[in-house]
């Protein structure tokens, strides 16, 4: 668990012990977005919030994966958003590319609809054609159809929860496609340990739009594209 770190608001000069959030690497370890070593953070007042601002590039300190993960704030009592906008990273590893398939071409993430468009873009490479984007989500809870596909897409700095996790497996189910996680900030406990039960492929994305599997359904998706599926069900379930 992460240690927690002494943080003053700038706007009522209280001091607060913020606790550094953990999110999933791809590889299962923990990566803690944590401020800067004791008295080199700085904490500041959010008066505007920003895509680009909402976000810090920290390393994986297990596998050396790069990441970016939601910025460290916190909400003051004295009715202040605290960000702290500087945080410790880990030197970079060198990345490893799927083999069998040529380099992925991420697209850069800045919005909403980037996030949407960037996981169609990764499920095109993978194999499934056709894939689009439904920007915003359709009232059915899916952001991505293609032939034997569908996905879900959660731009939000906030983890992804198991409902929606469990909608997206019964569309699969219905619909004789194979059901596909992303996320921006990884998922909730609960959430990840269904779909695991499921055999529901989680990804994460971060905001190079790379995505990188967080279980072993992702890791087996990723490694055989379509290769692995049998026709007409999604292999997964």
């Amino acid at each position: 668990m992460a240690k927690s770190v002494p943080v003053r608001c700038p706007a009522c000069h209280r001091e607060h012990a913020y606790v550094p959030h953990e999110f999933p690497c791809a590889c299962g370890a923990p990566v803690s977005v944590t401020p800067a070593r004791a008295g080199a953070a700085t904490a500041v007042p959010v008066r505007h919030r920003s895509w680009a601002g909402s976000w810090a590039e920290v390393d994986c300190g297990a596998c050396g994966r790069p990441g970016q993960w939601p910025q460290p704030q916190f909400e003051c009592p004295c009715g202040v958003t605290v960000r702290l906008s500087q945080v410790d990273e880990l030197p970079r590893a060198p990345r490893r590319e799927p083999a069998g398939r040529p380099p992925f071409q991420p697209l850069t993430i800045r919005t909403a609809y980037d996030a949407a468009a960037g996981a169609a873009h990764f499920l095109r490479w993978l194999g499934f054609p056709e894939v689009r984007a439904t920007v915003p989500r359709a009232a059915a809870g899916v952001d991505l159809r293609g032939f034997g596909v569908v996905g879900l897409v959660d731009p939000t700095t906030r983890p992804t929860g198991l409902r929606p996790l469990e909608t997206l497996w019964l569309h699969g189910l219905a619909e004789s496609a194979l059901p596909v996680a992303f996320s921006l900030a990884g998922y909730h406990r609960e959430a990840r340990a269904r779909a695991d039960e499921l055999r529901l492929p989680l990804f994460v994305l971060d905001l190079t739009g790379t995505p990188q599997p967080v279980n072993d359904p992702a890791e087996e998706l990723l490694t055989t594209g379509t290769e692995g599926l049998r026709p007409g069900r999604p292999d997964p379930l």
